[in-house]
């Protein structure tokens, strides 16, 4: 008989002096699994996986920096060099010689980047919905200058900063903005995801948790061949989760190419999450991967 879990415990730590968030569901003297979020969530996405696994990981979930509970960064920059240190810094905090991953979206581009820098960090990697940027538009960006970059950067960050931020008039409002953005998610998942993703103020409006600054080119950024240099150095078995209804990009393909010990399955009946749109199947194939 499992154990009766009434929920994870809210901890902080110190990185790139920024307060970061993470919960944590205990059973500390089992291996370390770290569940990773995509852009715009937020930890507690992960509850209805982690009350799963929780018997037998020591499962942890972060915010991401600018994200949920965690501060936002005082520059606005979210780039993958700030978002792989703040996860090292995370096992650092944990002081775990081991970890599993499991990731989504850009939280999957982070992880992939770290267990490049640390491959001996890791037992096992899910990679889920690591999709890259729509279409060619990470090939049309990277074919403009240099300046260009910095010029389209200082730009949509200048504006950034100056705007407006939506606010609820109560947190159905809200929610019912989420399930128009996400029609698969039902409404149980989506009153979770919402109670969670909102802040309130002292007016009786909500906002979003999230940093308006997320989402920005950078600047700079890793050519694409030294990106591909560090998944050729991940040394756990890696795999890739992608939802049959979600749009494609050749990163999938760029993943299988490049990454040494690596597996892909096509999860039919999902979208971009398939943690929350085939849950029961998702569970299953991360758990006999865990396992392995």
């Amino acid at each position: 008989m499992g154990m009766r879990h009434f929920g994870p415990t809210s901890h902080n730590f110190m990185s790139q002096r920024s307060r970061l968030h993470y919960v944590d569901w205990g059973n500390p003297d089992a291996p370390l699994l770290i569940l990773i979020h995509g852009n715009k969530d937020h930890c507690r996405s992960w509850d209805g996986v982690a009350r799963h696994l929780c018997d037998r990981w020591h499962v942890v979930a972060p915010d991401l920096r600018g994200h949920g509970d965690s501060d936002w960064s005082p520059e606005g920059r979210y780039d993958f060099s700030s978002l792989t240190y703040d996860l090292a810094q995370l096992v650092f905090e944990l002081g775990a010689s081991r970890a599993a991953i499991v990731a989504h979206s850009m939280g999957a581009h982070v992880a992939l980047r770290y267990a490049g820098v640390y491959p001996e960090t890791l037992s096992h990697l899910v990679a889920v919905e690591a999709v890259g940027a729509p279409g060619d538009l990470e090939k049309q960006y990277r074919q403009r200058s240099v300046a260009d970059r910095y010029r389209h950067w200082i730009d949509t960050r200048r504006a950034a900063a100056d705007r407006t931020v939506r606010t609820f008039a109560s947190v159905d409002e809200a929610q019912a903005r989420m399930q128009s953005e996400n029609p698969w998610l039902t409404a149980e998942q989506a009153r979770h995801l919402t109670i969670h993703g909102l802040r309130g103020s002292e007016t009786g409006h909500y906002k979003w948790k999230f940093d308006t600054c997320l989402g920005l080119w950078p600047a700079a950024d890793n050519t694409e061949e030294e990106v591909f240099s560090l998944w050729r150095r991940i040394a756990c078995p890696t795999l890739l989760i992608y939802g049959s209804e979600s749009w494609q990009s050749r990163m999938g393909d760029d993943l299988v190419r490049h990454v040494p010990d690596v597996r892909r399955i096509d999860m039919a009946g999902s979208n971009h999450w398939p943690q929350h749109d085939n849950r029961e199947r998702f569970l299953t194939e991360i758990t006999a991967f865990l396992e392995t």
